[in-house]
């Protein structure tokens, strides 16, 4: 949770611009400065940290798996709060169950990444948990905003990297997972080109994130790969920085980077994370 905050807060200041203009203002950009086109302190977060608490929220009240009715509510609440910002799938999905009480996106040529983002509940919580469940818990999330098939492989690919490294396994079978994925969904291949300027189609999220993991070594060098290549940098910091986070562990985040987030920001993620593995299947047999 803490590593998905983080790689949000760096991302967030280079989101939309192309790696040459981040090269030209930043030279490397490296540090939880604020700032980018929503003007952020530093150390604030976007939706990608804000909708994953808010998912984590309705986990911890249900003390169990939310339905779909309750997911969306917590969404809803959500924009309510006045996000600092909100993908346009995302409005469309609350708003839908606003005025007719679907929890159920139409199925969309709009695969986008805003259900993949926010994940990483249903991974803490359902760790250990059988995959039937992982899917079904991963779906009733996603589905309130987002229904295309590939978001839904993404989605659930993300979750089964996050158990894979919380089960203590190493990079080499992260990347299997993603290998997995480009084997049931040819167009997330990421081993040709380099994937620059990644948009919110998730495609192009999952390839640019699957190439820093699996080409950069540990926490802080695949964090400053992903979010240097610009485009929407706070989503897939965010989604690297998940992954890593549970790869690495909580002792490899740099201190510099912890530091510089929003106390409040913090809290809520140890806080929200710790309920959740609380509630995973591991934690109870343990």
């Amino acid at each position: 949770m803490l590593g998905l905050a983080i790689g949000d807060a760096l991302g967030a200041t280079v989101e939309f611009m192309t790696p040459r203009e981040i090269g030209a203002q930043y030279g490397v950009h490296d540090r939880i400065c604020g700032g980018g086109w929503l003007r952020l302190a530093a150390g604030d977060v976007t939706d990608d940290t804000t909708m994953t608490l808010a998912l984590a929220g309705a986990w911890i009240e249900t003390q169990g798996m939310p339905d779909a009715d309750a997911c969306a509510r917590a969404f809803d609440g959500w924009m309510r709060s006045k996000p600092v910002d909100i993908g346009n799938t995302v409005r469309r999905g609350i708003v839908r169950w606003r005025l007719s009480g679907s929890t159920e996106a139409p199925l969309s040529s709009d695969a986008g990444n805003g259900a993949t983002m926010r994940c990483l509940p249903v991974a803490l919580a359902c760790y250990g948990a059988a995959p039937e469940l992982v899917s079904r818990a991963a779906l009733v999330q996603a589905r309130v905003t987002h229904n295309n098939p590939l978001t839904d492989a993404a989605t659930l690919s993300v979750i089964q990297m996050v158990q894979t490294a919380l089960a203590g396994s190493g990079t080499d079978e992260v990347v299997a997972c993603a290998d997995r994925l480009v084997s049931a969904h040819a167009d997330f291949d990421y081993r040709g080109r380099r994937c620059d300027n990644p948009s919110g189609y998730i495609v192009d999220t999952m390839r640019a994130v699957c190439q820093a993991v699996a080409t950069q070594d540990g926490f802080k060098p695949v964090l400053v790969d992903i979010v240097n290549r610009g485009g929407d940098a706070d989503t897939t910091g965010a989604i690297a920085g998940m992954v890593m986070g549970a790869l690495c562990g909580e002792r490899t985040l740099p201190g510099e980077w912890l530091r510089a987030l929003s106390p409040s920001v913090r809290e809520a993620c140890v806080r929200d994370a710790s309920a959740l593995i609380e509630l995973s299947p591991a934690y109870r047999i343990q």
